[in-house]
């Protein structure tokens, strides 16, 4: 087919991962389908194994997929403020188990000033505790939009030898953060590590010899509707946590009591930026 000019129009340049499938099938897949579609009749055929075709799905998978569908929502970021006392944020910092922290502003929880490597802080400690500047610790910070293609996101990481992004959203705010972790679960699956054994679901409850149950904030409510057979909507919220925030109108503090759908919910651990455990019983 010739263009205007009366030249050839050269067809557009196949990707890496396209270049493979023919190259393994010998065929002329016509779209992302087509070429997944040959991948698992490999599968099949045995020339790919079940491990190296999860990957190259899930290598497909991230052009489709933007920053939100993987990111940590701010609700669940675990952030610093500059102004925090030395001792305070190195509390938070070891209990938390990451390798890095988005710090704020104290007086503008919606500008991040930088990030914070858990590894500069343990240098720091070492060399002298009473000396240690976080400003000076600071790592630039990338921002980038919730809509940035997971593929784009990859290349920056690369490219800016970054392992965390903070995300914002149309307005400007703090959405939440994304990590290159996030991006390759996507292609390998998950990653766990000791600190994940948190965020497993059959450690969302502890029910107690009395009957009451001790739950995670991070309990998401589609797994608290499961465990306790209810129907509360995820319309406003996602976690439990942050559902008992918004029918208290406010960040509640330990003590705080609620009634939901027969159960007396009471906040047993909270600190001045979220709710991290619960206590829940029947009404008598």
């Amino acid at each position: 087919m010739n263009d205007e000019t009366g030249s050839a129009t050269s067809p557009a340049p196949r990707t890496w991962l396209e270049r493979l499938g023919l190259a393994l099938l010998g065929g002329e897949a016509k779209s992302h389908e087509d070429l997944i579609d040959e991948l698992r009749l490999a599968r099949s055929n045995g020339v790919l194994d079940a491990d190296t075709l999860r990957m190259l799905e899930g290598a497909l998978s991230v052009v489709d997929q933007v920053v939100s569908d993987v990111m940590v929502p701010r609700g669940q970021m675990v952030s610093l403020f500059v102004e925090t006392p030395f001792h305070e944020l190195l509390k938070i910092a070891i209990e938390s188990g990451h390798s890095r922290f988005p710090v704020f502003a104290e007086d503008n929880e919606e500008r991040v000033i930088g990030i914070l490597l858990a590894k500069d802080l343990l240098k720091c400690v070492a060399a002298s505790p009473s000396a240690c500047d976080i400003r000076a610790l600071l790592r630039p910070a990338r921002l980038v939009p919730k809509t940035k293609r997971l593929n784009e996101l990859l290349k920056d990481f690369r490219t800016y030898r970054a392992h965390m992004a903070v995300v914002v959203n149309e307005y400007g705010g703090i959405a939440g953060v994304v990590t290159i972790e996030d991006v390759l679960e996507e292609i390998v699956g998950p990653i766990d590590d000791e600190h994940d054994a948190e965020d497993n679901p059959a450690r969302y409850f502890d029910i107690c010899a009395d009957g009451s149950a001790s739950i995670m904030a991070l309990t998401p409510i589609e797994e608290f509707n499961r465990e306790f057979k209810l129907d509360l909507s995820d319309e406003d919220s996602d976690t439990i946590g942050g559902y008992v925030v918004n029918l208290l109108g406010h960040m509640p503090a330990v003590g705080d009591k609620i009634e939901i759908a027969g159960y007396k919910i009471e906040v047993t651990h909270a600190d001045d930026r979220r709710v991290h455990t619960l206590c829940m019983r029947a009404l008598s």
